[in-house]
């Protein structure tokens, strides 16, 4: 007989939480009952999950009795209070916030990359910053064929990557500018809990998150650090720069990589990209074809493009990434982590 599982949802009402509600019916993953779980505020909500409907509860220490996968998307310090009480119950907790990722004892992990590292969890699987997923995604493949040697990133995010305030408040923005009235005080972006907060409307904000004494963000920091982590390279130079774009949802990504040899051409590298898990090729000049956001938007895979040597450094490429930031980027690869885990049989 097949196992089945029950699934907590933590955070089900905010922007990633709705997209687990939304992926959790078509994952391989066969599903007893779900539980979801929010602050005292949201409980009592009634929330569709594929062809049933679920009542929002309050997150206790005590909601985890029963449990079996717990997927956490309510903001860091949530999780470093519940993740313990779920782990403590019996759960395996997916967690999407900072808290954990860096802990030497929890994996961090992008299925296509780095499965094996789920056989080392203690009941805790951290999941990724939505852009380092979609990097590390890509450039996983390339690795194995030839070395990486050095990576520089620069970001283009979307604002739903800080949450639905983020959204409401670019929305509010950009109406008004185009009704030409008085554009709303932001609140949220850059980073709500920074001091100054800037227009996103019509606008390019190169913070996202605070910065730290080394002058990077902690999202730059996220990204440089994570890479090493999820693909074993501690060694490996990584430097990101991340912006903050008016768009919605799915992120952009330039990133610059050197890898091991020097006459590798345009093509094998596209050849590798196209038989990687998860990933797509669009990267037809001739026609204009490259990834964007929009077309990004509700997809699975991280799209690549604008696949280019440098002009100077014969070992160099440039590669353009894109990806869905609520999707691959969250909640997405915290399904496909569970799905790993019972295919391993690890859960």
């Amino acid at each position: 007989m097949t196992k089945e599982y029950t699934v907590a949802i933590v955070g089900a009402t905010g922007a990633v939480g709705e997209q687990l509600c939304d992926l959790l019916p078509q994952a391989e993953i066969p599903v007893k009952d779900v539980k979801l779980l929010a602050s005292a505020r949201s409980a009592g909500k009634v929330l569709p999950v594929g062809d049933k409907t679920y009542e929002v509860e309050e997150l206790t220490e005590d909601s985890f009795e029963g449990v079996d996968i717990a997927i956490f998307s309510a903001g860091g310090a949530l999780s470093e209070k519940f993740v313990p009480a779920a782990v403590k119950a019996g759960a395996v907790a997916i967690d999407n916030t900072s808290a954990f990722r860096m802990d030497p004892d929890t994996p961090l992990v992008v299925p296509e990359v780095n499965p094996e590292a789920l056989k080392d969890h203690n009941g805790l699987i951290a999941n990724p910053n939505c852009s380092t997923i979609q990097m590390v995604a890509a450039l996983k493949p390339i690795h194995d064929a030839y070395g990486l040697k050095r990576v520089i990133a620069s970001t283009y995010q979307a604002v739903s990557g800080a949450g639905a305030e983020a959204i409401e408040e670019t929305l509010a923005q950009s109406k008004a500018i185009v009704e030409g009235k008085e554009v709303p005080e932001a609140e949220v972006l850059p980073c709500a809990g920074d001091d100054k907060h800037y227009q996103m409307a019509f606008n390019v904000l190169p913070q996202i998150d605070k910065f730290q004494d080394n002058h990077y963000t902690f999202e730059e920091m996220k990204m440089t650090n994570e890479t090493k982590k999820i693909m074993g390279l501690k060694d490996l130079p990584v430097s990101t720069t991340c912006v903050r774009v008016p768009v919605l949802r799915a992120h952009s990504e330039s990133v610059y990589i050197e890898i091991g040899e020097n006459n590798v051409t345009i093509e094998a590298i596209q050849d590798i990209l196209r038989q990687a898990p998860g990933i797509v090729v669009e990267d037809d000049i001739q026609n204009q074809v490259y990834p964007q956001a929009i077309n990004a938007e509700g997809k699975k895979e991280t799209f690549v493009g604008r696949i280019r040597k440098d002009l100077d450094v014969p070992n160099g490429f440039h590669l353009w990434i894109v990806s869905d930031n609520l999707w691959k980027g969250a909640a997405l690869n915290s399904v496909q982590i569970a799905e790993e885990m019972i295919k391993q049989g690890l859960i």
